[in-house]
């Protein structure tokens, strides 16, 4: 005789679900992947009194933040690394290639500007994030600012 494992209803899929996803420690995973891309030793992090986090790596040639401003589902990670210091030679040129990018390249990250540095930045909220999103969003900020910094101040830079 065949046995069959007992399936689950909706309810105890969905249960389950939400009991692995609000079970992750979203500050263990970063430091793993920073762990895993950093250089140099040259991870750190600070803590606010408001219970958020701020790390900075280094990556190749740039300087990688990411920062989790808590740990409840409504709460966001921030990864952006600066590629470019503005003003800059030809900006609406400047400008133009960078929305080309955003539309080509840039994955789930995007080019913007943010007090006159050009960075590349993904934000995206706890709720439902697994482990693999949070490597992913790291790495690919971290690999676009890498791939695109020295190129863009070549460029476009002033000094």
């Amino acid at each position: 005789m065949t046995s069959y494992p007992e399936t689950l209803t909706n309810n105890e899929s969905i249960n389950g679900l939400i009991t692995e996803t609000t079970s992750i420690n979203h500050v263990e995973v970063i430091e793993n992947v920073i762990d895993s891309l950093e250089q140099d030793d040259s991870a750190m992090v600070s803590h606010t009194p408001e219970g958020g986090y701020l790390w900075k790596f280094k990556y190749g040639s740039v300087e990688v933040f990411v920062q989790l401003n808590g740990t409840t589902d409504e709460d966001t990670i921030t990864v952006w690394s600066t590629v470019l210091n503005l003003p800059a030679k030809d900006e609406p040129r400047l400008l133009r290639y960078l929305l080309e990018l955003n539309c080509s390249s840039t994955f789930e990250a995007r080019f913007g500007i943010i007090e006159n540095r050009v960075v590349v930045i993904s934000t995206r909220t706890l709720a439902e994030l697994a482990p693999g999103e949070v490597s992913r969003l790291i790495t690919i900020v971290a690999t676009i600012a890498d791939n695109n910094d020295e190129a863009l101040q070549s460029e476009f830079g002033t000094t």
